[in-house]
């Protein structure tokens, strides 16, 4: 008896030892630590070259939905799943879902603009140097050029599919003002859209050597009643001689109609 409990002791001292050690390990790592591991440029600013890609499903619809045909089911990536439209806009956009396979400009083969192109399902590739950070996609071998520079957005007004965009850094944040937009993109396939007036804050935080948050504040005064946001994960994308590959879609859209109209010959 006396070597059962014995045992029965060692047992439950070497159970304690393991929930310690447990604990211990499943502790908050300190700021401070996390913020040295991360990869660093030669500057010193956190290193975000590599290859990107989201794994959600906004590019069809920014907000909470169902499954549909063609149409993965998704949790929104909205803060608080709600869009501040004005009374008209919201009637706009309504016509925009009933007009959508047919309206929206991503399907004419037009680039999608920003923030719409981060979340697109396509890989793209971040350069980084002190004076400017570059994102080549796969959509379409769309650029876009982020100046770290210090220099100011032209005078405007100017039109650009994905805007200008001038950014700084705070500490390890990435924050990029964007401004100049044309008003035909839209945010998603659900008809969500903007005017030419659409400005952005975006945020790129690194939060690991495999993982960056992406965050961007919408402002619109002649479509939205105030500021909203949107946060998602961008995530490293790691696979042996992993590349950006071709996906033209206006070539696309061209050669769809060239053999539907050789179909009804």
């Amino acid at each position: 008896m006396v070597t059962m409990s014995l045992g029965f002791c060692g047992m439950r001292t070497g159970f304690a030892r393991w929930i310690a050690v447990a604990v211990v390990s499943l502790a908050p790592i300190p700021a401070a630590a996390q913020a040295a591991a991360l990869p660093r440029a030669p500057d010193g600013k956190p290193d975000l070259q590599g290859i990107w890609q989201v794994f959600n499903t906004a590019a069809w619809d920014i907000q909470d939905h169902h499954a549909r045909l063609g149409v993965p089911a998704g949790q929104g990536i909205v803060e608080g799943n709600e869009i501040p439209y004005q009374a008209w806009a919201s009637a706009k956009k309504q016509e925009n879902v009933d007009n959508r396979l047919t309206a929206d400009p991503e399907v004419k083969g037009y680039l999608p603009g920003v923030p719409r192109i981060m979340y697109m399902p396509f890989p793209f590739q971040i350069f980084q140097t002190p004076r400017h950070v570059t994102m080549a996609f796969e959509y379409a071998h769309a650029v876009r050029i982020i100046y770290t520079n210090g220099s100011p957005h032209p005078a405007g007004p100017l039109n650009f599919w994905l805007g200008d965009s001038r950014g700084r850094w705070e500490g390890d944040t990435l924050v990029v003002d964007v401004v100049h937009f044309t008003d035909q993109t839209w945010f998603d396939r659900a008809g969500n859209f903007h005017g030419d007036r659409l400005h952005l804050i975006e945020r790129y935080t690194l939060i690991g050597p495999d993982h960056m948050n992406y965050e961007v504040t919408i402002e619109d005064p002649m479509v939205f009643t105030r500021p909203w946001k949107m946060n998602m994960l961008l995530y490293r994308r790691k696979e042996p001689n992993l590349r950006l590959l071709e996906f033209e879609p206006a070539f696309l859209v061209e050669e769809d109609q060239r053999q539907r109209e050789q179909g009804k010959k």
